[in-house]
């Protein structure tokens, strides 16, 4: 049986020197084989504790029963803050509750009808540029993240990937990717509020000059809303949006702030998603063959109902979810003591929560590290669902976007497959590593061929 590639775990023990440098290099091989069986694990080093929870009944308390007393860590978000300043995903409290009261209408299920077809124009656009690379062995992470882009420039802003500042932003964004490493040495060590946080140069420049053209973006929106003229998208709609609570709106400082985020993780998740999924369908090409049937539908239809339609594609997007989720861990903090599984959580200790080891778990899987999309349709399956899958968290903080992207990826998919076959390059299996989402190491090498 083919099982896709796993990342291998390091020796139970290490130094914690040595942890922080694995755990630099790649969060998933610095973590030792007993997380893909335990329902809680304790780490211990001299500047924090933490524990890992696996345990379906644990993970909801954290993130769906008592979400107030368990916050984000700030520790994760150290590394992100040049570029996203304050912006929803490093929020807390308050401040946090009332960014999603604003932002959250934008992304309600009925507007999701409202972008489909900004989202079919890029799939479109996606496969016209395929097509001149059709027989020959290409990187697809390139490729889906160009498309990633696209959809969201499409939707938010009503523009392609080609527009002048649209193409500045993305270019910049992959320097960013190049120099933003996994974590901040505050991630480490309890830095005081004052204190340097030492990020790169070229992570400081290329967030900057993302910054100033989202802002560039942003305030041409606000004159065409002030003069009446501006498109029904998804900016338009937030900018225009009114917390109930206030009655405020976010102004042009808190919009890129906004702005920046649903780029980074409309964008790096959904293109980390796409490119594993195409990888998957190399790797078993007769599911390949079985979505490529289903989506003819695409020619038969054009308008939102025909993702009814693409059963297939979703569980097999589905599938790569649980076996690559975009974010491999999320991190809150205890702000009162807590005994969990008979062990003392004291205040401030982490709790990580991590979709990459929950959704391999070995005692609440089926075959867990093996890839099988009728898993979905069978009682283990639905079980696990709803207990141990989180690829964009749960709770009041699951991702706002969760079900753009359950559209987005299975039309993407659908598109691609339904005019390309792509075919493994020999020698050249991906290696998965998390850097800011998981990814490959080397890159997703594929080959493509018309069908």
């Amino acid at each position: 049986m083919t099982i896709p590639p796993k990342p291998p775990a390091r020796p139970d023990k290490v130094s914690l020197w040595r942890y922080v440098r694995l755990f630099r290099d790649d969060i998933l091989s610095a973590q030792p084989a007993r997380l893909y069986r335990a329902w809680m694990a304790e780490f211990r080093t001299p500047f924090f504790r933490s524990f890992l929870l696996n345990q379906p009944d644990l993970v909801r308390t954290v993130l769906k029963d008592r979400p107030d007393d368990f916050p984000k860590s700030g520790r994760i978000g150290e590394g992100l803050r040049p570029l996203l300043g304050n912006s929803v995903f490093l929020t807390n409290g308050e401040t946090w509750k009332r960014q999603r009261r604003i932002i959250d209408p934008a992304f309600e299920g009925g507007r999701l009808r409202e972008t489909y077809p900004a989202m079919r124009a890029a799939a479109a656009a996606a496969v016209t540029r395929l097509q001149a690379q059709a027989g020959g062995a290409v990187e697809i992470e390139e490729i889906t993240s160009h498309a990633a882009a696209d959809v969201i420039f499409r939707t938010m802003f009503s523009i392609p990937i080609e527009h002048e500042v649209a193409a500045q932003v993305f270019a910049r964004f992959r320097d960013y990717q190049r120099n933003q490493p996994i974590l901040n040495l505050a991630a480490f060590l309890p830095l005081p509020a004052w204190a340097p946080r030492f990020h790169r140069r070229g992570t400081k420049r290329a967030a900057r000059d993302i910054r100033a053209l989202i802002e560039t973006l942003t305030a041409e929106r606000g004159a065409a809303i002030r003069a009446g003229t501006a498109p029904d998208d998804l900016v338009t709609k937030i900018m225009t949006t009114a917390d109930p609570q206030t009655g405020e709106t976010f102004d042009t400082a808190e919009m890129v702030d906004q702005v920046a985020i649903f780029f980074l993780a409309g964008h790096e998740t959904s293109a980390s998603a796409l490119a594993w999924t195409l990888y998957l369908m190399a790797l078993y090409p007769d599911w390949q063959d079985r979505v490529a049937d289903e989506a003819a539908a695409l020619e038969e239809e054009d308008g939102f109902a025909v993702m009814s339609r693409l059963k297939l594609s979703r569980d097999v997007f589905r599938e790569a979810l649980r076996l690559y989720p975009p974010v491999p861990m999320m991190v809150r903090t205890a702000t009162c003591p807590e005994r969990f599984r008979d062990r003392d959580v004291p205040v401030g200790a982490q709790l990580v929560l991590s979709p990459w080891h929950l959704h391999r778990h070995e005692r609440l899987w089926d075959n867990p590290d093996g890839f099988d999309p009728a898993r979905w349709q069978t009682e283990n399956g639905k079980r696990c669902m709803r207990d141990a899958f989180i690829p964009f968290s749960a709770g009041p903080r699951v991702c706002t976007g969760a079900g753009f992207a359950m559209v987005e990826g299975p039309l993407l998919l659908s598109s691609f497959l339904r005019r390309f076959r792509f075919e493994r390059v020999e020698g050249r299996d991906p290696v998965p590593v998390a850097h800011l989402t998981v990814r490959a190491r080397d890159g997703i090498w594929l080959r493509i061929v018309s069908r």
